[in-house]
């Protein structure tokens, strides 16, 4: 099985930074694209950045000049660089993987999530 954890969500002001975290742990055999969603209260989830195996990536327009996605595949980690936050950035950011573990099939698996809040 593969387990994801989201960290480095926080509360900041309208115009500062945070940087998600999402680290992938057990027996993995592949990770594939790793995505970024988030989901806001009585929203949908939606897609937030996607990056593939060989760092192909890929920005939804709201975020595009804003935020960078980026992964360490040696630490079988992906990274969200998160700036000029607006209060329309609030929500629960989580992280999914396309990934294999040894002995099963390959399937998504997600992360908790953790909570950005954006407010003066």
């Amino acid at each position: 099985h593969v387990q994801l954890v989201e960290s480095g969500g926080d509360l900041v002001q309208p115009g500062g930074s945070l940087r998600l975290s999402c680290a992938a742990s057990g027996n993995i055999l592949t990770i594939h694209t790793m995505d970024w969603y988030r989901q806001a209260p009585g929203k949908q989830r939606e897609l937030v950045a996607a990056i593939t195996s060989l760092g192909y990536k890929n920005y939804a327009d709201f975020v595009k000049g804003r935020f960078t996605i980026s992964r360490d595949n040696a630490k079988n980690t992906m990274y969200l660089q998160m700036n000029n936050l607006n209060p329309d950035d609030t929500a629960v950011y989580y992280c999914r993987a396309d990934a294999q573990a040894d002995g099963e099939y390959r399937t998504f698996y997600w992360g908790q999530g953790t909570q950005v809040s954006v407010s003066s």
